[in-house]
């Protein structure tokens, strides 16, 4: 029934949570906070406000470091964060870091909002500060609904992977010409192949079929994420997107 496994399982997942935890999470915080707005009041005393919140941020920070931490071993390259999260495959590690950044910066708001507050007796600033929390998630919640349904459509395998495979293919001595590789991910460790090339003339069947399996084998030992690979012989090669 599922002959590619489960892999996309981890991106319907993250799907899911874009939606219940941050869309839903957004539009009750803009409700409690126009709700605050309509019937403004001054917290008498804040000590629980300010142990809580504090308390959260520690929390939080913790977790963002351990998750910043297992996707710096796994990022494309050293460059800017934003970019390697748009490029990540792997939405279950992303994902943590995009909710504990968005709560490290609620949190923050909240405790600005309850300290200012105080502070400046006003408050219609308690309200304010839930609304631009409920904001905050709202565009979270966009964003990383967008990058899983991306990844849950089918993403195609990144330009180095695509790279790889093209060199093995010009390097090998047998290889006359190669279509476009058709990839797409199944999960984070786990891509499928679909590639149709072009072999040299003179050789007999068992041969070429021995060295398609000889290049699937290559590969899949230089590209280990590539866990299918489907090669197809062909003297009508479709033509190259690049």
């Amino acid at each position: 029934m599922h002959p590619f496994g489960y892999g996309l399982d981890v991106y319907f997942w993250s799907f899911v949570v874009s939606i219940l935890i941050f869309a839903l999470g957004g539009g009750f915080a803009i409700y409690e906070g126009i709700h605050a707005l309509q019937d403004p009041h001054i917290i008498e005393n804040p000590t629980w406000n300010y142990a809580v919140l504090i308390a959260a941020l520690i929390f939080e920070g913790t977790a963002l470091y351990l998750a910043l931490k297992t996707f710096n071993k796994s990022r494309a390259s050293s460059g800017n964060l934003m970019k390697n999260i748009v490029q990540s495959k792997d939405a279950a590690t992303f994902a943590v870091i995009i909710e504990d950044t968005a709560a490290i910066i609620g949190l923050s708001i909240a405790l600005l909002g309850v300290f200012l507050s105080q502070q400046l007796q006003n408050p219609y600033l308690d309200g304010a500060t839930s609304v631009s929390i409920g904001v905050l998630l709202l565009v979270v919640a966009t964003f990383l609904a967008k990058e899983s349904k991306g990844l849950l459509l089918g993403e195609s395998a990144s330009p180095k992977v695509i790279a790889s495979v093209e060199k093995i293919m010009k390097e090998h001595p047998s290889v006359k010409d190669w279509a476009l590789p058709q990839t797409m991910h199944f999960g984070p460790e786990s891509i499928l192949l679909v590639i149709e090339i072009d072999l040299i003339d003179s050789m007999e069947l068992m041969e070429a079929e021995n060295t398609m399996v000889k290049i699937r084998a290559e590969i899949q030992r230089q590209e280990p994420t590539i866990t299918k690979v489907f090669i197809q012989s062909s003297h009508n090669l479709h033509p190259k997107l690049s």
